[in-house]
Order: C-alpha cells, then structure tokens, then sequence
C-alpha cells in the first residue's frame, strides 16, 4: 500500500511539495511538484496532470491542482518566476499552460530540448521558453538548481541539483528514481548511465517526481543499479546457457520469467528487450534478425 502524501507539506526552509491530483496506477499518489526559493520570486520545479482520456475528469484534476497552487502562492506572498520541465510525459508537461495563464504567463519556461522529433505537441508561441543544456544552473532568491542531463525514462529527461544552503545536494529525481516502487525507462544503456550521475553527485535526500521523499538518496539509487544489473546478468546467463548461446527474446522470457504468470509475458518481455538491448549497446551480446547470440569473446 503506498504512503500517504499531504496535498501540500513544506519540505524545508525552501521546498514545498504540492501533490497533483492525478493519482493512479503510474503517477502513484500523484505528481509531485515543488516550489523552491525563498522571497517574492520562487521557484516552480515540475509540472503536475495526469493525461486521461476522459477530458471532463482532466479538467476536473487541472482546476483542483491549479486552486491548491494559488493558496500555497498566496500563503507564501510569492509568485512563479521560472519552470524547468523535467521530461515531455504530460503528467508532468500538461498543465504547464493553465498554470502559466493562472499564475504569471511571463514565467521563463526550462526546458530539455527533445534530441529528435518530439512526441507532443508544441508549446504555444506565447510561451517564453528556454532551452536546458547538462551542468546549467537556474536561480531565484533563495536557492540555485543545477542541471543533470539524465535521459533513460525519456530521452529529454533531466534532474536537479540544488547547490549550496542547508539542502545543498539534494536532488530533484523527475522519473529517474521514484520514491516508492521502481522506475520504468525506453533505453536501459542511458537509462543506467543516469542512474551513475545521480550516484556520483548524491550528498542525501532525493525529491522524486512521485512518491514520498527519500532520506537515504545515495543508498536507494544504488539499490536500483543492483536491481538491474542482477536481472541483466541473470538475463545473460541463461542466453549463454541456450544451444550456441542463442535465442529469441521471447524464448528467454519463458525461462527468465518462469514463475510469473503466462498473462504477464507479454509484458515482460518488453522489460526483457530492454535488457537486451543494452546488452548489444555494451558489445556484450548481438543481434540479427531478431536473434540474439553472446559474442564470442564473452563466452569465456
């Protein structure tokens, strides 16, 4: 059963969560978003809204997000002078429009550029939007965020790091780590790459983009590089252990995941491509034709 987060609870001296009213089976409790900064001029770290295929309901969602932002803003004698997206998923992008029209439409607007064609669609013209490029620092009174470049969950995906004060190292986790249940991602190679960034720059508490926050930061990203490099290892070995060390993915799944239901592997072996692949990326395994076979060198 997960945690229960208060709609709105001040983290410290300069970060207040506000909890989106988005909860479900991917978003968890909700969004998690965050004001940081001390002063007239804060911070508004990531964006909240659940994408739902039910408009009314999302409306529904975006108006009560949008009223319990406004009394934070209010209780505060703040306002919104800069956004950083941490990555395009709408539950994170989608209400970025409604909070800028019901806040301060001026608001510089940080965000990754996506490296190909993006997914969604483009921001309005009126928007005043600002690219992010890896190690770039944002400030407002009261605080300075530096920008990781950590794509895995999406290719445009970033973290933050808060630099200097009492929350000095602190990191804002987007996707990348979650504070309950693990993370998924489309690219294992980058996605495990990240996941060494967080670790080298890690000094405590992790601020995830859903879920509770996490005291122990350094000690739970290490537990997801583990997580994945046993299963990826567990992975290669029953590849080497097939006849000439090859396969099809959905042969391994059958092994790999024997004691989780049938229904299931369908699901599963998506994870598993993902495994896969980046098995091929480190030159570890190889593929042709939808066959993967370990590489010669690597059977010793």
């Amino acid at each position: 059963m997960l945690s229960k987060i208060p709609a709105v609870e001040r983290l410290s001296a300069r970060i207040i969560r506000i909890l989106g009213c988005n909860p479900g089976p991917m978003t968890l409790q909700g969004t998690n978003t965050y004001l940081v900064g001390t002063g007239k001029s804060i911070y508004f770290g990531l964006m909240a809204f659940k994408f739902k295929f039910h408009q009314l309901k999302l409306e529904q969602d975006n108006k009560a997000y949008i009223s319990s932002l406004i009394n934070v803003l209010k209780e505060q004698e703040a306002e919104i002078s800069d956004v950083i997206i941490t990555h395009w998923h709408q539950d994170h992008l989608g209400g970025l429009c409604d909070v800028l029209n019901a806040t301060n439409k001026s608001a510089l607007v940080h965000q990754f550029p996506y490296p190909d064609t993006a997914p969604y669609d483009p921001l309005p013209d009126w928007v005043n939007l600002k690219a992010l490029n890896h190690l770039d620092q944002v400030s407002v009174p009261g605080a300075t965020l530096r920008v990781h470049y950590t794509p895995g969950h999406t290719p445009d995906h970033v973290c933050l790091e808060v630099v200097g004060g009492e929350d000095d190292g602190a990191l804002f986790t987007g996707d990348c780590v979650l504070g309950e249940s693990t993370a998924v991602f489309e690219d294992l190679y980058d996605y495990m790459n990240s996941l060494k960034i967080l670790l080298s720059v890690s000094k405590g508490t992790l601020y995830p983009g859903h879920g509770e926050v996490i005291t122990n930061g350094a000690e739970r990203v290490q537990q997801y590089i583990d997580h994945r490099n046993a299963r990826e290892q567990q992975i290669f070995e029953t590849l080497l252990a097939m006849p000439n060390s090859t396969s099809t993915a959905s042969e391994l799944v059958k092994i790999v995941y024997k004691d989780t239901p049938s229904r299931l592997h369908m699901a599963a072996e998506c994870n598993l491509r993902l495994h896969l692949g980046k098995l091929v990326k480190d030159g570890r395994v190889r593929c042709i034709d939808d066959t993967f076979s370990v590489v010669a060198s690597n059977k010793l």
